[in-house]
């Protein structure tokens, strides 16, 4: 079945085992179909020749860094998806807004929006139609400056960051909306690797990995926690595997089996699909209870700590690197006293492994002299992400495993350049010497209070103390916890603005006045004033390159992100700072700003001539620690009372199950491609639940029978999805998964991470109700 046949019509579901490794021929057959029906296969094939190659485009997938090797082929199956979905000839313009009523788009899936095609006009919100109709670019720009300066308060207006927005994009929208008077910046950031940054910040003093892309050939051991890479960073398994291969040690911690961590089978390798052969991605797979994982590492380091003992007392080689503990790290003497009073019982229980496992997971550690250690999602969406990522930044300081070549620290990232729009001054919480540069080169007083993240921007707009919404790409309506909420606080302002690529549900849910504004994505050329403009993105590993768009625009009223905020700008403050219009005629402009107040951007428009880029450099990594102390601090966290919030408690139910969403392999991020799920064998659906078998027939129910999940947590408030399939799923006991934003309404918007503010994703106490409707599929894993 076609992809326009799938979103047009209702597929039959179905359940069958995957037995196929990662990639392959699955990988090939599914980047042919993503180019045979983007209805515009013969441009596109060309196309993705140049996609992370120099002199063409950055893919607008993930951040994973590219290869330094050359080839005709530098991207994967994901990639290639999320290129034909942006490069469709399928568009949305006034005809397609006068044929659908807003209320009449609400009843459709995501999936089917965005599979409409791209935004090619400006749109404004008709409430006596219920329509969008199409308005000029100048009166768009008019209605939001009108808006914003009619504000009581800058700090009345939210203004929301995708990771897609490229450096040049990110300066310029900081910029404005500091001269405007406030750093409201919820971002991306804030619902999935915000951890990463407090947490590394305090530890090491840079909230960045610290680690390169050639660190991972010189690695002789690789710890993945809470990652897919198969689905969500695919261009990370030939390095997995090639460490396997040389006999480096790649430990996953994962509580779900995901083929891409188990083996792979590469693409661009003739013999290998040939004789359909493949590679393991891994040599021990430990799968962990939800929020185990920071009694994993303090388990680790419990034994290390054992095993440096022993050493000391028979006259042995040290476990710990003592001249690395004595010259770079503070309060390594609280931390190992917080060791000593965390019992075996305690790691055992919380952590859901054996002790043996987890001795086992210590032993891979101790046996490596370069140790790498990545993490996703699956770590960073806890209310402890921020003490588990320091209790990784710990076991490696333990050992000296930060600044030497193959070893370091990797939260991977997901958006193409979530981490180049944080580094550009996306952040509500700005370094103090950011804005001092800021008002050293643009002469005026930038706002100093610390602004709102995503929950927080929720909560002003529910409450009335945020009245405009600017949304600088991404679909915040469904990126966010506790949907409903998050709808009626997107209704309940005056004005919404969604700079867009495509159709989405964020759209439908708009506020009293609302614009859609259609934007350039990162495949289509940019024209402006002084000719084709070149914009740059930063990757997980802090590599900066250029990105040139290679299709013309559908339509000559798209226009780039920088002139849209440009148009907004000059609308709201005129010439003040900067002449507004003159920057974006020639994006040099922007990036010599750039250099003038961002370390590492000296001579940026040279720099980014080189092929592949330019390392913008890591302090960590280079052993330097900008932290108070000066030193890399160990940080002495206790594990957690409780993994179950209070809240949860004071229902006074105890949990079915607890729940983590996850993406599908059909998608990136709210993205929907398709409605299969290859690698867990799931077709033409999405309201699936995995559970253990064991779990399903305990709670009285059926593999394939459907029911409703409900969120436990005391606040007044039910938080129900309905008529989820039971999917009899190889899933450890007491846990469930379900997809990412089908189950968002049961994330309360008060589940958030300590120090991090981020939801708590990965960890939802849910029960389980009979649905209405008990049909069946075929649901049983082999």
């Amino acid at each position: 079945m076609s992809q326009h046949h799938q979103a047009d019509q209702t597929p039959t579901p179905r359940y069958k085992p995957y037995k196929g490794p990662a990639g392959g021929w699955g990988a090939l057959i599914s980047v042919a179909q993503a180019w045979l029906t983007s209805d515009n296969a013969l441009k596109n094939l060309r196309m993705m020749l140049k996609t992370n190659q120099n002199g063409g485009f950055d893919c607008p997938g993930c951040a994973w860094g590219d290869s330094p090797e050359s080839g005709m082929v530098k991207f994967c199956e994901n990639g290639a998806k999320a290129v034909n979905w942006e490069a469709t000839k399928r568009r949305v313009d006034g005809a397609f807004f006068a044929k659908h009523s807003v209320t009449a788009l609400l009843e459709q899936s995501d999936y089917w929006l965005e599979y409409q095609g791209r935004l090619t006009e400006p749109m404004r919100y008709d409430a006596e139609t219920d329509r969008y109709q199409p308005v000029s670019w100048e009166a768009a720009f008019d209605l939001v400056g009108k808006h914003l300066n009619a504000l009581p308060s800058p700090d009345m207006a939210e203004f929301y960051t995708s990771g897609r927005a490229s450096n040049e994009a990110a300066y310029l929208y900081q910029l404005f909306v500091r001269a405007y008077g406030t750093n409201n910046f919820p971002d991306c950031s804030n619902m999935c690797h915000e951890a990463s940054g407090v947490a590394l910040a305090q530890s090491v003093g840079v909230g960045k990995g610290t680690v390169t892309f050639d660190d991972f050939e010189h690695a002789d051991a690789i710890f993945v926690w809470g990652q897919n890479p198969g689905t969500n960073h695919p261009r990370m398994l030939e390095p997995l595997r090639e460490a396997v291969k040389r006999g480096a040690q790649v430990v996953c911690i994962n509580p779900l089996k995901e083929r891409g961590l188990e083996r792979f089978q590469h693409p661009q390798h003739p013999l290998e699909m040939l004789t359909n052969g493949d590679k393991p991605t891994n040599t021990a797979y430990f799968r962990p209870a939800l929020g185990g994982d920071m009694a994993i590492l303090r388990g680790m380091a419990k034994f290390l700590l054992l095993w440096e003992r022993q050493a000391q007392a028979e006259g042995k080689e040290a476990v710990f690197d003592h001249d690395f503990l004595n010259e770079h790290t503070a309060n390594v003497l609280d931390y190992l006293g917080k060791i000593d009073d965390t019992s075996w019982d305690e790691i055992v229980e919380q952590s859901g492994l054996t002790l043996v496992e987890i001795e086992q997971a210590a032993r891979m550690y101790a046996k490596g002299k370069n140790v790498i250690m990545c993490w996703a999602m699956g770590i960073t969406q806890h209310r402890h992400s921020v003490p588990t990522i320091q209790e990784i930044a710990n076991l490696m300081l333990l050992r000296g495993n930060i600044g030497r070549p193959g070893a370091g620290l990797c939260p991977v990232r997901g958006h193409s350049n979530v981490q180049g729009d944080r580094t550009m001054g996306i952040n509500e919480r700005p370094p103090v010497a950011f804005l001092d540069a800021l008002e050293r080169r643009f002469h005026f007083q930038v706002p100093r209070e610390n602004g709102h993240n995503v929950v927080e921007a929720i909560h002003a707009m529910l409450e009335g103390r945020s009245k405009v919404f600017i949304g600088l790409g991404g679909n915040f309506a469904q990126a966010t916890p506790d949907s409903p909420r998050t709808f009626e606080a997107l209704r309940n302002c005056d004005l919404t603005v969604q700079i867009s690529t495509k159709l989405n549900r964020s759209h439908l849910m708009h506020g009293k006045d609302a614009l859609i504004l259609p934007c350039l994505g990162r495949t289509d050329i940019d024209i402006q004033a002084e000719g084709p403009q070149a914009v740059t993105v930063e990757d997980s590993f802090s590599m900066v390159h250029g990105s040139n768009g290679q299709l013309q625009p559908l339509s000559k009223l798209m226009k780039s992100e920088p002139a849209i905020l440009a148009g907004i700008a000059a609308a709201t403050l005129g010439s003040k700072p900067v002449d507004w219009n003159w920057l974006v005629a020639d994006y040099s402009r922007i990036r010599d700003l750039i250099a003038d107040t961002i370390p590492g951007f000296k001579d940026f428009n040279e720099k980014i001539k080189h092929p592949g880029g330019f390392y913008l450099g890591n302090s960590a990594g280079a052993r330097r620690w900008n932290t108070p102390s000066g030193r890399a601090n160990f940080r002495p966290n206790i594990l957690p009372k409780d993994l179950i919030h209070e809240r949860t408690h004071a229902t006074g139910r105890v949990p079915d199950l607890i729940m983590q969403s996850m993406r599908s392999h059909d998608q990136y991020n709210t993205t929907i491609y398709g409605l299969d799920d290859r690698y867990r064998g799931v077709k033409g659906q999405r309201d699936v639940l995995f559970v253990n078998e064991a779990d399903i027939i305990r709670l009285g129910f059926k593999p394939g029978q459907k029911a409703d999940i409900v969120s436990l947590w005391e606040d007044g408030r039910e938080r129900r999805v309905k008529g989820f399939t039971l999917l009899a799923f190889d899933i450890p006991a007491g846990q469930a998964a379900a997809y990412y934003p089908e189950v968002n309404p049961l994330v309360p918007l008060e589940s958030t991470g300590d120090g991090s503010h981020t939801p708590t994703s990965k960890f939802v106490a849910i029960r389980l109700e009979a649905a209405s409707d008990n049909g069946l599929i075929m649901a049983r894993s082999a």
